[in-house]
């Protein structure tokens, strides 16, 4: 376990402590949720070492307490993410926030690493972000070494975990779990997926799953999770399942009735404002009318948790950005950089002039429409499905082309190459 140890210290002095060195350089709320940062990991490297010299706990209650600090670190990383998503660096925020759930490998069996590598991509999908806002202008470069660093420390993780913990956590095999320190009384775990009485598992496995869903819940914390969601497994993941997305409904631990899980939970307040460069557009339902017709090409619109809305955008802006939206239009002039669709879910989109790129995340059921000074745009799908985009013909109408949803991958001698099948 030495050599575990001394590769985990190389991990953090060689490849986290430049990110968090460029986080010093950008300041602010990016400084702080670095410093948590690192500090979540020594809390790792203790973790680690502890393990080393203990068996592994079967009481969950005991797990749970070994894992309390990370879990609090974890739980103030999110949250500044949370509470300030309307910063101007919170690409950066997201990116680590997304990055962190990367810990939670300590608690995977017997696949740590691929898990670690899920956690990089969401936490790239924000970098990326980040390196397009500032690839132009080079004095902020330090914006895009830091992007950087951030996912080669996530890589590094990963490439150290296969090397020393190759299916989990390596415990101790000749210490006695009597080492650990004596449980507290076992803190009410979050609402669940129930699995039935033990899913057909030992009870010393089944205290494992659930000290593991406990530590997931904090490190997933969310404005959805925090309503009583935990992720438990790949297969109750949604981004993997679309068909768990329609209704978000899970059952309960508790026997209660769809209407008693939804009772009390009440509606933000709309929003439709403009906060300095950006316009918001906030939890509007039922609005077929939401107009932005006063706006200029330095200003982005964020568009955030509307539901069967349509939206028109005028005039020349730099972005847009859609977020956690169900059956939503959205017809726009002319963009500067990018429209980005994030969990969303049925939408419509129709560009009426130029838009350089488009990007879809995690989106379902997407219908584009294309003007003719818009067919240059270059569109990027990543874990999304029934996309379908409409170019004008000729004649005057629309032709519908879908997007590939299949690739195929095949073995070159240098490596795979990787194309899309088509839906023809």
């Amino acid at each position: 376990m030495a050599a575990s140890l001394n590769a985990f210290e190389d991990l953090v002095a060689n490849h986290l402590q430049p990110f968090i060195q460029f986080s010093g350089q950008i300041g602010g709320l990016v400084q702080e949720q670095a410093r948590l940062t690192m500090e979540a990991f020594k809390e790792q490297r203790k973790f680690i070492e502890m393990a080393s010299q203990m068996a592994k706990p079967s009481n969950d209650a005991q797990l749970m307490q070994l894992l309390q600090p990370i879990s609090q670190l974890i739980t103030q990383i999110q949250e500044i993410k949370e509470r300030n998503r309307k910063h101007e660096h919170f690409n950066h925020l997201a990116a680590v926030a997304e990055g962190i759930a990367a810990i939670g490998w300590v608690t995977v069996a017997p696949t740590p690493a691929p898990y670690v590598k899920e956690m990089c991509d969401s936490a790239q999908f924000y970098t990326n972000k980040v390196l397009v806002a500032f690839k132009d202008n080079p004095v902020m470069i330090h914006h895009i070494e830091w992007a950087k660093a951030w996912i080669s420390f996530l890589t590094e993780l990963q490439k150290y975990i296969r090397q020393h913990h190759t299916t989990g956590l390596v415990w101790s095999l000749s210490a006695i779990s009597s080492q650990a320190p004596p449980p507290p009384p076992p803190p009410p775990l979050p609402v669940g997926l129930d699995l039935g009485p033990g899913g057909g598992k030992s009870s010393a496995d089944q205290a494992m799953d659930d000290a593991r869903a406990a530590l997931f819940a904090s490190i997933n914390k969310g404005e959805d999770i925090t309503k009583g969601l935990r992720k438990v497994t790949a297969d109750q993941m949604t981004h993997k399942n679309p068909s768990l997305r329609p209704t978000n409904i899970v059952t309960e631990t508790k026997n209660l009735s769809i209407s008693q899980q939804t009772k009390g939970v009440t509606q933000q307040p709309e929003k439709l404002c403009l906060e300095g460069k950006k316009w918001m557009v906030e939890n509007f339902k039922g609005r077929q009318d939401l107009l932005l017709d006063d706006t200029y090409l330095q200003q982005s619109v964020n568009v955030y948790q509307c539901e069967d809305c349509v939206l028109t955008v005028k005039g020349k802006v730099n972005s847009i950005t859609v977020d956690k939206c169900k059956k939503f239009g959205i017809v726009f002039d002319s963009i500067v950089s990018v429209v980005e669709f994030i969990n969303c879910q049925r939408i419509k989109a129709q560009a009426m002039e130029s838009v350089p790129t488009i990007t879809i995340d995690f989106t379902d059921g997407v219908e584009l429409y294309l003007g003719k000074q818009s067919l240059n745009v270059e569109i990027i799908s990543s874990k999304s499905s029934s996309i379908n985009v409409s170019v004008p013909a000729p004649n005057g109408d629309y032709v519908e082309h879908p997007i590939p949803e299949q690739l195929k991958s095949t073995w070159n001698v240098k490596g795979f190459h990787t194309e899309a099948i088509s839906k023809n």
